[in-house]
């Protein structure tokens, strides 16, 4: 009994050792992790940051294609988008039929295994209207944008350039976080245009930025070139590092495309649904013609109306007969 009586008690005694070495160990990990909380509280919350294993985790397919009828300039944007997308999936050309847009796009998409769109339609070959949005189990949401000021690569012969398949920075001002519609628009340009970490064709390279501007309720799309330069003397360096307290000056030089996006409305689903956002200020290019037109008209018309007045102030503008005209004959 006695044996059995002092091996329980050392047991017993073991296992309260070990119960305080695990509380205190457990008080110790909290000790030490509360000062780095207090230091995560001054980090930015937006930046995360981890190293990177090099694996395609984030596999990303962004459905680019357009409708039957497009215009060169269309087409050529639509090749540079292309170009900017290393993660793209090529689409010949959308027959819409009597069915529409949106039926074809999401089955295309599903069978690609797509799970966003960039959809440049049409309208009367001289109207280019962007779908972009989020496809598969979770449809949505989805957002139509009226494109104007289109200017190409090619068209603008820019001296930027960068590495075809390079990740870029996407860069967003501050109205991006403080309207509601707009902070949905921003993400589904991180979805679209923002390059997924370790894509097959794409490079592990950042040497562009692609900015994105809200001004005169419209968004303008600009792609930039991040350029370090050189000093290529003593004396150049000692100049850089005096003004900018670098070697080395860091610029951005366009490259191209740039273009104007205009959101219509904003949708719950894919390509419809409920309307979430809907653009106030936004004016049918149609309306704009028919004014145009409208304003043509009433100029003939008014050029006809002085044209009569012009008429009837000559036949008012009669010399009387002089009674003493016919003295002298």
């Amino acid at each position: 009994m006695t044996k059995k009586a002092s091996s329980k008690k050392r047991k017993a005694s073991k296992d309260d050792v070990d119960v305080s070495v695990t509380d205190e160990a457990m008080v110790e990990t909290d000790d030490a992790a509360a000062p780095a909380k207090e230091k995560d509280t001054h980090v930015d919350d937006s930046v995360i940051q981890f190293e990177s294993d090099g694996r395609y985790r984030n596999k990303q397919r962004c459905l680019v294609l357009c409708s039957r009828g497009v215009t060169a300039r269309y087409r050529h944007l639509l090749e540079d988008l292309r170009t900017l997308l290393p993660h793209h999936k090529k689409e010949s050309k959308l027959d819409p039929g009597s069915e529409g847009a949106a039926r074809a796009v999401n089955d295309i998409a599903e069978m690609r295994n797509c799970n966003s769109v960039l959809f440049l339609e049409c309208r009367k070959r001289q109207d280019a209207y962007l779908w972009m949005g989020k496809l598969g189990q979770s449809a949505g949401p989805s957002v139509r944008f009226h494109v104007t000021n289109i200017h190409t690569m090619d068209e603008l012969r820019l001296t930027g350039n960068c590495m075809k398949g390079s990740r870029p920075v996407l860069s967003f001002d501050e109205s991006f976080a403080r309207l509601d519609h707009l902070k949905i628009l921003k993400e589904l340009f991180v979805d679209v245009f923002g390059t997924p970490r370790g894509h097959p064709k794409s490079k592990p390279f950042v040497d562009r930025v692609m900015a994105f501007y809200y001004a005169d309720n419209k968004i303008w799309v600009r792609n930039y070139q991040i350029l370090e330069q050189q000093a290529s003397n003593a004396l150049e360096a000692r100049l850089a590092k005096k003004q900018s307290g670098q070697d080395s000056a860091t610029s951005l030089v366009e490259i191209g495309p740039r273009f104007v996006l205009n959101p219509v409305r904003i949708f719950r689903g894919s390509f419809g649904g409920q309307t979430l956002y809907r653009n106030p200020d936004f004016v049918s290019p149609n309306e704009i013609r028919a004014a145009e037109r409208r304003d043509k008209g009433s100029a003939y018309m008014d050029r006809k109306n002085q044209q009569k007045r012009r008429k009837i102030r000559k036949e008012e503008l009669v010399v009387p007969e002089d009674p003493l005209d016919s003295v002298f004959r």
